[in-house]
């Protein structure tokens, strides 16, 4: 794990990010030595969460697909 002064974190932030994201964790110690965790936050993602798809049709034309496999069954 990676351990930075609070001065390198903050001259450094953004690759400091980039390095929590590749390995985990990054620490930040203090002066005083107190010490800090810095960690992606990982979010869990609904797998009902898809993209659309631009299929170049408007709502009328779907209307009537529908219908017509509507009166099919």
């Amino acid at each position: 794990m990676t351990t930075y002064t609070y001065s390198e974190a903050r001259q450094n932030f953004a690759s400091l990010l980039e390095k929590a994201k590749e390995e985990g964790e990054i620490l930040i110690k203090r002066k005083d030595g107190s010490y800090f965790v810095v960690r992606p936050l990982v979010t869990k993602k609904s797998s009902l969460d898809v993209g659309g798809v631009d299929i170049d049709i408007s709502s009328d034309e779907i209307v009537d697909i529908i219908r017509e496999v509507r009166q099919r069954t």
